[in-house]
C-alpha cells in the first residue's frame, strides 16, 4: 500500500477529526465563529456525547492534552474517584468476589468529564483569551439530543449485541430500546431522541457546568443514584475537581511525544513508541510481518510494566517518567527477539471510548478522549437527567493486595490516553484511538506509519491494523489481524509463534483512530477512521 494511496483532508485555518461527522462539524463551527481549539473541543465533546451514545456519555470520564506553540503542553485529568461508600467490605458483604460490570454497583465512581470541560473552558479564557460562552459551545449537542439524530449502524449493532445483557438495567430499555420492532432495537436511520439529556445539557448551558457537581443537577443525580442503590452520594460529587497535570514526555529520535500520566496507560503508549524507535528499520514493510511482530512484542513488554506499576498515582511507588529513561527503553528493546514471539498472558479487554482532535490557526492543538468504559457503561440511565452512568469502577479489584484495589476516594486505572507529538522539523501531531488494550496498539500503528514511514494521516489510519488480546464478543487472547493484511504476513506471524486470528477487512474491533498533523508552515492534514462514522473537517 502506498503512502499516497488515500488523500488526507487538508486545510490551513483549522481542523477537527472525530468518530462522528456531526461532532467534527460542531468543532469546525466554533473555529469559524472565532473560537479556539479548546472551545471547539468542548463543543465536539458535548456533541459526541449526544450523537454517539453507545460509545460515551456525560456520565463518563475525560482526559485532555493541550499544546500551545512555545509553551510546554498541559494535561487535564477529569477522572472521577470511587465513592466514599465503595469499600471492599461492602461488596464482600453482598457475597461478591468481583465488582459487577453492569448495574448500580458498577456505577461506583464519579463522572468526571463535565468537570474537564469546565476546567478547559477556564484555561481557554485565562490563557487563550477565549470568549465563547458555554451556552454557545453546547448549542449543537442540545439540538441533537432534543431534535434527534439518525441512528448509525454502529449504534444499532451495539444495541443488538448488548440488549439481553442490559435491558433489565434501570433506565436502559426506556432510553435505548426505542425501535419500532418487538425487540426495540433502533434500526439504522431511525430518529433517536433524548429529551431528558437535552434538558440536562440546557441546564448546564445556563446554570454553568459546575451545576453537575454542586447545584440542582448534582442533587438530582445524587437522588437518582441513591434510589438505584449506587454507592455514590452528593458528597462524592461535591468533592470532585478536575485537575491540571504535567504530561509524560518521551524523548524520541524525531522529537518529543506526550501522553497522560497515571492513572491512565499513557506510559504504555509511550514505552511502545520508545522501543520501536530502537527496533524499527526504514526498510520494513508497514504491512509486513517484521513490522507487526516488532509492534506486538513491544506491546507485550509495555503491558507487563503497566500491570506491575500503574494505578492511582497517589498509591504508586515509582515515578512513571523514570520508566521512559533511555536505559530502560534500551533494555526493553534488547529483550525483543525478531525470530520468535514471546509468551503472552492476558490483557484487560475492550472498552468503548471516543478520541477527538482539534488544531486551530494559531497552532493550539488538543488531543482529547472521553469514555464510559464498556458499551453503555453501567447501563444505568438516571430517571430525571437521562444521564447514562459509566462503569469505570468495575476495573477495581476486591482483593486488597491487588494493584488496583477498591478504595474510597481512589481513582481507577484508565485505559484512556490521548497522544500528542512535537517533531524536531516543526510539525505537531495529535492522534489517538478508542478501545481499551487496543488504544496503545493502534497508536503505535498510526504514529509509526506517519512518523517513521512518511504516510499521510488518512493512509495510515485506513491501513489494516491488529489487536493483541480480547475484544468485543471474543474471550480469546489471540493476535487479531484485519483480513486486508497480505496472506504472507499471516503465515509469517504464525511461523514466529503468534496465535493469529483473521478479522473483518474494516473491523470496528480495531477501534476508531484519528490524527491531525500541522506543518511548520501552518498547513494541516487530517485522517479519520472509516471503521467509524467520523469525518475530518477543515477550512
Amino acid at each position: 500500500m502506498s503512502a499516497e494511496f488515500l488523500n488526507p483532508v487538508r486545510g490551513i485555518r483549522g481542523m477537527a477529526v472525530t468518530p462522528h461527522a456531526l461532532a467534527s462539524q460542531s468543532a469546525l463551527a466554533i473555529l469559524r465563529d472565532g473560537g479556539n481549539a479548546v472551545e471547539a473541543m468542548i463543543a465536539a465533546a458535548a456533541t459526541i456525547a449526544a450523537v454517539y451514545p453507545h460509545m460515551n456519555s456525560i456520565g463518563g470520564d475525560g482526559f485532555w492534552l493541550i499544546s500551545r506553540p512555545g509553551e510546554e503542553p498541559v494535561g487535564i485529568e477529569a477522572c472521577g474517584a470511587a465513592a466514599s461508600a465503595a469499600t471492599i467490605d461492602a461488596y464482600r458483604a453482598r457475597g461478591l468476589q468481583t465488582i459487577p460490570f453492569r448495574g448500580p454497583l458498577a456505577a461506583n465512581t464519579v463522572a468526571g468529564t463535565v468537570s474537564g470541560w469546565a476546567l478547559a473552558h477556564r484555561w481557554s479564557t485565562d490563557n487563550l483569551g477565549g470568549k465563547l460562552p458555554v451556552a454557545r459551545l453546547l448549542e449543537d449537542a442540545i439540538a441533537y439530543a432534543g431534535g434527534g439524530i439518525p441512528v448509525t449502524r454502529s449504534q444499532s449493532e451495539c444495541v443488538t449485541l448488548k440488549r439481553q445483557e442490559l435491558e433489565s438495567v434501570a433506565g436502559f430499555a426506556k432510553t435505548f430500546l426505542t425501535g419500532d420492532n418487538p425487540l426495540g432495537v433502533p434500526a439504522v436511520g431511525d430518529r433517536f431522541v433524548q429529551p431528558r439529556l437535552a434538558a440536562t445539557l440546557e441546564r448546564l448551558a445556563h446554570a454553568g457546568l459546575d451545576d453537575f457537581y454542586r447545584g440542582d443537577l448534582a442533587r438530582s443525580i445524587a437522588a437518582d443514584l441513591h434510589a438505584l442503590e449506587s454507592p455514590l452520594s452528593l458528597a462524592d460529587l461535591e468533592q470532585h475537581r478536575a485537575r491540571l497535570r504535567t504530561p509524560l514526555a518521551l524523548t524520541h529520535s524525531l522529537g518529543t511525544i506526550y501522553n497522560m500520566p497515571p492513572p491512565t496507560q499513557g506510559l504504555v503508549s509511550l514505552q511502545i513508541l520508545g522501543v520501536l524507535d530502537r527496533v524499527l528499520r526504514d526498510d520494513m514493510d508497514p504491512l509486513g510481518p517484521e513490522y507487526v511482530h516488532a509492534c506486538v512484542e513491544a506491546t507485550k513488554l509495555a503491558f507487563a510494566i503497566r500491570d506491575k506499576h500503574i494505578t492511582d498515582p497517589d498509591y504508586m511507588d515509582i515515578d512513571p517518567q523514570t520508566l521512559l529513561a533511555p536505559p530502560v527503553l534500551d533494555a526493553m528493546a534488547e529483550q525483543i527477539s525478531m525470530s520468535a514471539a514471546a509468551p503472552w498472558g492476558r490483557g484487560l479487554g475492550p472498552a468503548d471510548t471516543v478520541w477527538l482532535g482539534v488544531i486551530d490557526a494559531d497552532g493550539v492543538a488538543v488531543s482529547f478522549i472521553q469514555s464510559i468504559y464498556h458499551e453503555f457503561g453501567s447501563g444505568l440511565v438516571l430517571a430525571d437527567s437521562g444521564i447514562n452512568w459509566q462503569n469505570r469502577g468495575c476495573s477495581f479489584s476486591l482483593d486488597p493486595s491487588a494493584r488496583n484495589p477498591l478504595t474510597p476516594g481512589r481513582r481507577p486505572f484508565h485505559t484512556l490516553n490521548p497522544a500528542l507529538a512535537r517533531f524536531a522539523d516543526g510539525r505537531t501531531m495529535v492522534y489517538g484511538n478508542m478501545g481499551g488494550d487496543g488504544q496503545p496498539q493502534s497508536q503505535s500503528a498510526v504514529f509509526s506509519r506517519i512518523a517513521h514511514f512518511g504516510w499521510n494521516p488518512q493512509a495510515a489510519i485506513d491501513a489494516p491494523r491488529w489487536l493483541l488480546g480480547r475484544t468485543w464478543g471474543r474471550s480469546n487472547e489471540s493476535l487479531k489481524l484485519e483480513a486486508r493484511f497480505p496472506i504472507g504476513t499471516f503465515n509469517a506471524l504464525r511461523r514466529l509463534g503468534h496465535d493469529v486470528e483473521q478479522m473483518l477487512p474494516y473491523d470496528e474491533a480495531m477501534g476508531h483512530a484519528g490524527a491531525i498533523v500541522r506543518y511548520g508552515n501552518g498547513c494541516l492534514e487530517a485522517g479519520y477512521d472509516p471503521r467509524s462514522d467520523g469525518a475530518a473537517a477543515g477550512w
